[in-house]
C-alpha cells in the first residue's frame, strides 16, 4: 500500500512538471529558421558549329584558337586542319596545357576531334575551367577533309626519310619539296627543298640535305630516274639543312661547290651546327660528318653539263650573306634557294638584313624567270614568291619604323599586326621572334630607308 501511494505521489509530480515545461516553452518566442535554398548555377549549353561556320570564324578572326584534341599518332596518319590558327593538345591535357596558349579565360575557342566523339567532352571540360567563349566543330575532321578543305599532313612518305619525294618539275629538273615547318625528328630535317638537275653528262644536286641518311634517301630517288653519276652538289648556304649531308655524297665522288662565305661558316661553326641538329635528330644523324666544300665563289660559277648550261651565282645578301641562286637561262629556270619563298613564314636569322634582301630582289626580277623553285614551299611564279618574301619584309620595315619613329618599344614590335599571314607554314613559330629581331637590328644600327620599296 505505501509503495502504491509512492508512485502516485512521483507520478503526478512528473505530470506537474511537464505540465509547467510546456506553458514555459508555449510562452517563450519562438525562434523561425530561416531555410536556405542552394541555386545551382547554370550551366552554359554547349554551342556546336558545322563547316560553313568554322570557315567563316576562321576568316574573320585571327584569334581564335582551333584545337585537335586527338593524340599525335592520328593526325600524323590523317592529317590536322591547315590553318593559323590550330594546335594540338589532346584531351586528356587539356586542363594543364590550355594556359600555355589562352591565359584570357574570354578567349575564343573551337575545339574538334576526328569524328565528334572527345571533342565535346574537351570542350565541356574549358567550360567548367572557366573559359567562356568555346564552341565544338561538330562535323569533326573527317568531314572537314572529305569536303576538299586545307590539310596539313605530317609525312607524306611515313615509309622513307625523305618529307617527299622528287617530282619532276620541267623535263630533267626535280625537287624533293621539304616541310613547311622547323626541322625537326618527324620531318628528319627535311623541311627545305632539295632539288636535281640530270643532263647527259651526269646530275647536279642542290643543296646536300639535312644528314646522311636523308642524302642517301635522295640519291635513292635519282637511281630511280637515271644511270647517271652524280657530278657536283651545290650548298645554297651554310645552314645545316643544306650541308649536313654533304659527306654522303663526296663518297659517291661529287665534288662539293659553295660560296666563300658558306665556307668560312662551315669552317668556324659546322660542328656547332651538326651539335645543334643531333639534338633534334639523334639516331637519324647516323654517319653525318661536317665537311668543306671542294669549290668556293664569291659572284658567279658557270657549268656546262652536256649542253646543259647551268649558272651558280650569288646576287647579294639575302636570308643569309652566303645564298646562292642556280639560273638555267635556257629553261629560264631560277632555283633561288633561301632568297625566295613559298606557303611558309620567312625567318629572320640575327645576320639578316633585311633592306639588303628588298634591293637584291631587283636582281631576281632582272633575270625573269619563268618557274622558281624556292628554298622552302613548292614551284611556282615570281608574283607568288614575291608575295610570300618582299612584300613581307617590306611590310614588316614599315610597321617598325612606324614604331621607331613614334618612341615605341618591344613589345609594340611583338604586337604588329601579322594577321595576314597566319595561314603561312611556321607563323605560329616565327611572327613574334622576326618582330623582335627586326626592331632589335633597327634600333640599334638605325633604319636605313627603303626608298622606292616602301
Amino acid at each position: 500500500m505505501r509503495y502504491l501511494l509512492m508512485v502516485s505521489v512521483v507520478f503526478t509530480l512528473s505530470s506537474v512538471q511537464a505540465g509547467f515545461g510546456d506553458w514555459f516553452a508555449s510562452n517563450k518566442t519562438k525562434v523561425t529558421k530561416p531555410i536556405v535554398k542552394v541555386i545551382e548555377p547554370i550551366k552554359p549549353e554547349l554551342v556546336n558549329i558545322n563547316t560553313e561556320a568554322l570557315l567563316k570564324i576562321l576568316d574573320t578572326d585571327p584569334n581564335v584558337l582551333l584545337i585537335d584534341v586527338r593524340v599525335p599518332f592520328e593526325i600524323k596518319s590523317t592529317g590536322t586542319i591547315n590553318r593559323g590558327q590550330n594546335i594540338n593538345i589532346m584531351r586528356g591535357w587539356i586542363e594543364t596545357q590550355i594556359a600555355d596558349y589562352a591565359e584570357d579565360k574570354n578567349t575564343p575557342i573551337v575545339v574538334y576531334c576526328g569524328l565528334n566523339i572527345r571533342s565535346p567532352l574537351a570542350a565541356q571540360t574549358l567550360m567548367e575551367m572557366g573559359y567562356t567563349n568555346v564552341k565544338n566543330y561538330a562535323d569533326g575532321f573527317m568531314t572537314w577533309k572529305e569536303q576538299g578543305n586545307p590539310v596539313w599532313i605530317s609525312d607524306y612518305e611515313p615509309d622513307n626519310i625523305l618529307y617527299r619525294k622528287p617530282i619532276e618539275v620541267i623535263p630533267n629538273v626535280y625537287s624533293a619539296i621539304g616541310a613547311a615547318q622547323p626541322g625537326n625528328y618527324e620531318n628528319s630535317n627535311h623541311n627545305n627543298n632539295l632539288s636535281f638537275i640530270v643532263t647527259t653528262n651526269g646530275v647536279l644536286v642542290f643543296n646536300a640535305g639535312g644528314s646522311y641518311l636523308l642524302a642517301k634517301a635522295m640519291h635513292e630517288e635519282i637511281k630511280k630516274i637515271t644511270n647517271q653519276r652524280i657530278l657536283y652538289v651545290v650548298l645554297e648556304n651554310a645552314q645545316g639543312h643544306a650541308i649536313l649531308g654533304a659527306n654522303y655524297w663526296k663518297q659517291q665522288g661529287a665534288t662539293i661547290i659553295a660560296h666563300t662565305e658558306a665556307d668560312k661558316q662551315i669552317k668556324e661553326n659546322g660542328e656547332e651546327i651538326y651539335a645543334r641538329t643531333l639534338t633534334r635528330q639523334k639516331d637519324k644523324l647516323i654517319g653525318t660528318k661536317v665537311i668543306r666544300p671542294d669549290i668556293v665563289f664569291d659572284e658567279h660559277f658557270n657549268l656546262n653539263m652536256g649542253g646543259t648550261k647551268i649558272e651558280l651565282m650569288h646576287l647579294g645578301a639575302s636570308h643569309s650573306p652566303d645564298d646562292i641562286q642556280l639560273w638555267m637561262p635556257k629553261q629560264k629556270l631560277l632555283m633561288s634557294g633561301d632568297t625566295t619563298f613559298n606557303e611558309r613564314l620567312l625567318p629572320i636569322f640575327l645576320h639578316t638584313d633585311i633592306v639588303a634582301w628588298v634591293k637584291t630582289w631587283d636582281k631576281v626580277v632582272d633575270l625573269n624567270p619563268k618557274i622558281i623553285i624556292p628554298g622552302h614551299g613548292h614551284p611556282t611564279d615570281l608574283a607568288t614568291v614575291t608575295k610570300f618574301t618582299k612584300e613581307y619584309l617590306v611590310y614588316m620595315h614599315t610597321q617598325v619604323t612606324k614604331i621607331l619613329d613614334e618612341d615605341g618599344d618591344l613589345a609594340d614590335a611583338y604586337d604588329i599586326d601579322q594577321s595576314a599571314y597566319r595561314d603561312w607554314g611556321t607563323y605560329r613559330e616565327l611572327h613574334r621572334q622576326n618582330a623582335g629581331r627586326i626592331f632589335h637590328k633597327w634600333n640599334f644600327s638605325k633604319l636605313r630607308p627603303l626608298h622606292k620599296y616602301e
